[in-house]
């Protein structure tokens, strides 16, 4: 089994949804412990990879005061993270893309070498996160030889990324021992509630 070395990876936080249920706010941006959600994604997953990126399609000079490239949706209709997914693709040069979505303040420092070890043991051509009950699709790892399929997928009209996975080699990364890695925020409410809760702590 040949090890994915770090420098191979480009690591990618997916910020470009519309966040519906966040009444259109950009959940990257939103405040946690008054620290903005996509803050917390970059400081646990930067050191994982050799170079990151951010997916947004909407405030791009908040974004790049990290200092990092931000790449938007080719498409323009926020089809979904698959979109973010192959805009990312076409352009980078490293061989595997790391995803991660922006609202996941807990995210586990062993999602990437986790990742990257189901893909080499099984030399598949997409790794993801399985939290124990179920898999976790935005948390993955593609080869950058998936670039055409995926393109190919989305000029079908098609967008469903489990149906997408379903074409390929995937691998499954048993996360289950780090569940509060998968934890992200589709209200305020919930955002108010984990407050509170590591307040107790």
């Amino acid at each position: 089994m040949q090890k994915i070395e770090k420098n191979d990876i480009t690591g990618a936080i997916l910020a470009g949804g519309r966040a519906r249920r966040m009444h259109g706010e950009d959940k990257g941006l939103i405040l946690f412990e008054s620290k903005p959600l996509v803050k917390y994604v970059i400081d646990i997953l930067s050191p994982q990879v050799g170079n990151l990126i951010i997916n947004a399609n909407r405030n791009h000079k908040e974004y790049a005061k990290y200092g990092f490239e931000i790449i938007s949706d080719e498409l323009s209709d926020y089809c979904g993270p698959l979109s973010g997914m192959a805009s990312i693709l076409n352009k980078i040069e490293t061989p595997y893309l790391v995803t991660a979505p922006c609202d996941s303040p807990f995210l586990s420092t062993k999602l990437v070498s986790s990742l990257s070890f189901a893909m080499a043991n099984e030399n598949a051509d997409i790794s993801v996160a399985h939290n124990g009950l179920r898999v976790q699709p935005v948390f993955c790892m593609l080869k950058k030889t998936m670039v055409t399929s995926i393109n190919e997928y989305l000029d079908r009209g098609e967008r469903k990324i489990d149906k997408w996975f379903e074409q390929h080699a995937v691998a499954i990364a048993d996360l289950s021992s780090y569940p509060e890695s998968f934890k992200n925020f589709n209200s305020r409410e919930e955002l108010i509630i984990a407050e509170e809760n590591s307040e107790k702590k």
